[in-house]
């Protein structure tokens, strides 16, 4: 087998190799870098919601007070305008979901469901809780999340939603007294919700492991082809030079012209040897002749 078919399957072996483990480090983190880079978005999202919520309650709901005394209107309601302005921003951005559940809402909309329930249970039952990250299985396919809990931390809340006898005429009228009441202040009574399918952060890392990973191939390809000129150029074109050299001079053509190789490498200092040598045989010919 020649030499350089021998340094390209070593190549190959080390190139596959490689780019194995390159392949699944890299799906990895990036894989990782994805559903974090989906969920600091989904956080951002949520900071928006929030922000929106105290737009709402800070400044909105007091304009609309007297408004109030005869008609509803859900815009006063913080929840209410943080899912409509959620929902105008899903036009550009429909992989997002938003919803705020709670187990006992005012507007049914916001009723949570089963694995919102447990959700909201989960804040509920470890206080100190601020934040949820998970997967769950849906009927289209698995999906991430990120939940932050739905705390009463103002009394203004409560005008709403402590009793019947306390909440706006209005408000009954639309919605009825069956829901949304018995609230109590720094009780968690639902959860902040974004959901994003998780095949999104998936297509991400794919996209980016596929441009990764060809471009690491097409490294690997050029280094292959500079290695295997530079050993063409090094090793095998001298090699092959001083072998048929070494052979026309083993078979007794010792008129040849000497083989000159001025280089201090190993090659180098192989060539002046087989020199050497000719020029031994050179002067023992002779000798026998005389």
């Amino acid at each position: 087998m020649r030499l350089l078919l021998k340094f390209n399957l070593i190549f190959l072996l080390i190139f596959v190799a490689g780019l194995a483990a390159i392949a699944r480090v890299s799906w990895t983190l990036l894989e990782r870098n994805a559903r974090d880079e989906i969920a600091q978005s989904a956080r951002l999202l949520m900071d928006a919601a929030i922000a929106t919520r105290s737009y709402t309650s800070g400044q909105v709901a007091p304009l609309l007070q007297t408004q109030m005394k005869y008609t509803f209107l859900p815009q006063t309601v913080p929840a209410f305008s943080a899912t409509e302005v959620f929902n105008g921003l899903r036009a550009q951005h429909n992989e997002y979901s938003y919803k705020e559940a709670v187990l006992n809402p005012t507007n049914p909309r916001n009723r949570a469901v089963d694995w919102e329930t447990d959700i909201v249970n989960q804040f509920r039952n470890n206080k100190d809780s601020k934040e949820i990250v998970g997967d769950r299985d849906t009927p289209t396919g698995r999906s991430f999340y990120v939940a932050r809990p739905l705390r009463v931390g103002a009394p203004s809340c409560l005008q709403c939603h402590s009793t019947i006898d306390a909440a706006p005429p209005t408000l009954i009228e639309r919605y009825g007294q069956a829901n949304g009441f018995g609230w109590q202040l720094n009780e968690v009574v639902g959860a902040q919700i974004i959901s994003v399918p998780t095949q999104v952060p998936l297509d991400r890392a794919e996209q980016a492991f596929k441009l990764f990973m060809t471009s690491t191939g097409v490294v690997f390809v050029v280094i292959g082809i500079v290695l295997n000129l530079m050993l063409w150029m090094l090793v095998i074109r001298p090699v092959t030079h001083l072998s048929k050299f070494a052979d026309r001079v083993s078979l007794g053509e010792l008129e040849i012209p000497e083989f000159k190789r001025t280089s201090r490498d190993e090659i180098g200092v192989l060539a002046r040897s087989i020199g050497r040598m000719r020029t031994s045989m050179v002067q023992a010919m002779k000798m026998l002749d005389n």
